[in-house]
């Protein structure tokens, strides 16, 4: 059968820091499956992803888990899926950094392009920005939208802090709403707003958010030095491990 994701991109994808059966894993799978209907793809059942999953992984925990939902069908390129397949990669996970740095990208993204709502193995935008941003001496890079509005980095969203109170860039502003980010919305009071430039470098503090790192503070922006609050810091990351916890444990 014709593998559509590999001549046209059309698939999803999840990475997923693998412990087991988690409040976290079940987000992972709500949103690939909300993105398989959105672009047509049959997706798997619950039982299905978990199984393959812990197929791949054997009895590892705290590994690196990326689950590939494929489409398979009929050319020409306009033609519906009528199958999928799963593949399931896993591997180390990576070291985190205790603090990071950003810098702006050139590139920007066009809010209503619904590509840029979902997590797809058309990924190719998200890679020239982080290689660009690594070839300067960064972490990664935030991205602007058509709008000079921040909608996130090439594979993280983005948390500040502005006096007490949190934000993170609107939604509809054109980004991928992360699980992680999800649950820090759900667990602490973090307003979405259509957030420019100048909003980031003056924010008391700056996070960035993903699967893999959890939450890790922004210490430099374009070349500028700045603080973070700990506390905060801490109180995320503890929400996070909750959420991350093994179900029944």
């Amino acid at each position: 059968m014709f593998n559509r994701s590999l001549f046209y991109g059309e698939g999803v994808f999840e990475t997923i820091k693998w412990r087991g059966e988690t409040k976290k894993l079940r987000r992972h799978y709500e949103r690939l499956k909300d993105s398989a209907e959105f672009f047509s793809i049959k997706c798997p059942p619950w039982e299905e992803f978990i199984n393959e999953i812990k197929k791949r992984a054997g009895e590892e925990k705290d590994i690196y888990v990326k689950v590939c939902l494929f489409a398979l069908g009929e050319d020409p390129f306009y033609e519906k899926s009528s199958s999928y397949m799963l593949s399931v990669v896993k591997r180390e996970l990576p070291s985190v950094p205790d603090e990071v740095s950003i810098t702006v990208s050139e590139c920007r993204r066009h809010s209503r392009n619904p590509l840029v709502y979902h997590k797809t193995t058309s990924y190719l935008f998200n890679i020239l920005v982080k290689r660009k941003a690594m070839e300067n001496g960064f972490f990664d890079a935030v991205i602007l939208n058509e709008k000079g509005e921040v909608t996130e980095c090439s594979s993280s969203n983005i948390v500040i802090l502005r006096g007490s109170r949190l934000y993170t860039p609107a939604l509809d502003c054109g980004l991928l709403w992360g699980t992680t980010l999800a649950t820090l919305y759900e667990k602490m009071d973090i307003a979405e707003e259509r957030l420019r430039l100048p909003d980031l470098l003056r924010a008391d503090a700056v996070y960035l958010t993903n699967s893999l790192m959890d939450v890790v503070p922004v210490t430099n922006i374009g070349g500028e030095r700045r603080d973070y609050d700990k506390t905060l810091l801490e109180e995320m990351k503890h929400i996070l491990n909750l959420e991350n916890s093994v179900l029944g444990k």
